[in-house]
């Protein structure tokens, strides 16, 4: 078999089939191969397609030469393109009832190697991510990162819960893939291109999609999308999600492909964790009690840390120094309150420690400026969860 003859075949197929994908699965199912498609005779199309598909003036010479022609720019590009019938093709996703017949895929990695035998693990959620939920989000990932057996994390590159786990994956050395809903030379929001040319740079990471180039991102491309996000994935994690929600549509097509999903309980009257919370309750997702519990259900052993010192003794370590005793003391009475009541405001915290404003506004920005906590615009205050080193 020609190689390049059959990607240009199956680069056709994508296209003429995109939205129907098993249309053309049952194309070259039947006759053995996307090249075999394209030789079909007017009266044999006519026979297979029925003569008024509105497919039929697609399966033709010229939609190969052209799909030819695109391969041939894209690769000058670094842009990948491998398809159903392909070795090249990630066996997982080819085991879902809807797989795309082609896909597009930035990386520097080969293909052979980057759809290896690995883990994979789907991290979605909603864009308009919680404190609790990014906490947790990260927590996920560097308990994901702790473990020998590292996993790739998958997501879908959006606002919030995705671009989040890609980040953490990156800083903390997991390969990530990012699933898009445009075209392979765009990405989707502009914001995140600096992360996304990251990955696409990455040994191990890319940036995946099933759109082929000039594909804008319309809403219905992301519902198309989420798809791929489970069907690369033998197990989903939901961080955060309304009712209705493109993680939702990601953790249910999980299921319907009978691989594992995992949920984060949140509060009963947070519409950001409605979605989680039916999850649990219809049994379609197992509960995410801690990331101990999480990495033992997904079969993956973890290398023991120490113990991690209390904080007062840690703080003790890390300003005993420059400041009295005192200081130290009144710093780790504010993260502990902290703690306890996550997005407590500046002025809230001062009434529970006692220490008036002015001194806890400054204790709280030494702090910040060393990374224990983060203090939003709304003098907010959240601990951020701090990566343990081996």
């Amino acid at each position: 078999m020609d190689i390049f003859e059959e990607k240009a075949c199956l680069c056709a197929l994508n296209r003429t089939f995109g939205f129907e994908p098993r249309l053309a699965a049952a194309l070259i199912n039947d006759l053995g191969s996307a090249a075999e498609v394209f030789r079909l005779d007017g009266k044999e199309a006519d026979l297979l397609l029925g003569p008024y598909s509105r497919h039929r003036g697609k399966i033709c010479r010229q939609a190969v030469d052209e799909a030819a022609r695109e391969l041939e720019g894209l690769a000058f590009q670094g842009i990948q393109f491998t398809g159903w019938t392909l070795e090249d093709y990630p066996a997982l996703l080819k085991e879902c009832e809807d797989p795309p017949v082609g896909l597009y895929i930035r990386s520097g990695t080969s293909l052979q190697e980057l759809w290896k035998p690995r883990r994979r693990i789907a991290v979605v959620g909603t864009r308009d991510i919680s404190p609790y939920g990014r906490e947790w989000c990260r927590k996920i990932v560097l308990a994901l990162a702790s473990c020998p057996e590292q996993p790739v994390i998958v997501s879908g590159l959006a606002l919030g819960t995705d671009i989040c786990a890609h980040t953490t994956a990156l800083e903390c050395g997991l390969p990530t893939v990012g699933v898009m809903a445009t075209g392979p030379e765009s990405v989707y929001p502009y914001r995140h291109q600096a992360a996304a040319d990251r990955m696409a740079s990455t040994d191990g990471c890319a940036l995946v999609t099933d759109y082929p180039p000039g594909t804008a991102p319309l809403p219905i491309h992301f519902l198309r999308r989420n798809r791929i996000i489970a069907g690369l994935c033998e197990a989903t994690i939901l961080v955060e999600s309304k009712i209705k929600g493109g993680g939702m549509m990601t953790a249910r097509l999980a299921n319907s492909y009978c691989r594992d999903v995992y949920a984060l309980p949140g509060r009963a009257d947070d519409i950001r964790s409605a979605g989680c919370n039916y999850l649990l309750k219809s049994k379609i997702a197992e509960p995410i009690i801690s990331t101990e519990d999480l990495l033992d259900s997904l079969g993956l052993p973890v290398v023991r840390q120490k113990k991690a010192l209390p904080d007062g003794e840690r703080l003790m370590q890390k300003y005993g120094r420059g400041f009295p005793a005192e200081t130290v003391g009144r710093m780790t009475r504010l993260l502990s309150a902290i703690r306890k009541e996550r997005g407590i405001t500046l002025e809230d915290l001062a009434a529970v420690t006692g220490l008036g404003y002015a001194r806890t506004a400054e204790l709280a920005g030494i702090l910040e400026s060393d990374g224990e906590i983060t203090i939003d615009l709304l003098q907010r205050c959240h601990v951020n969860f701090m990566k343990k080193k081996p």
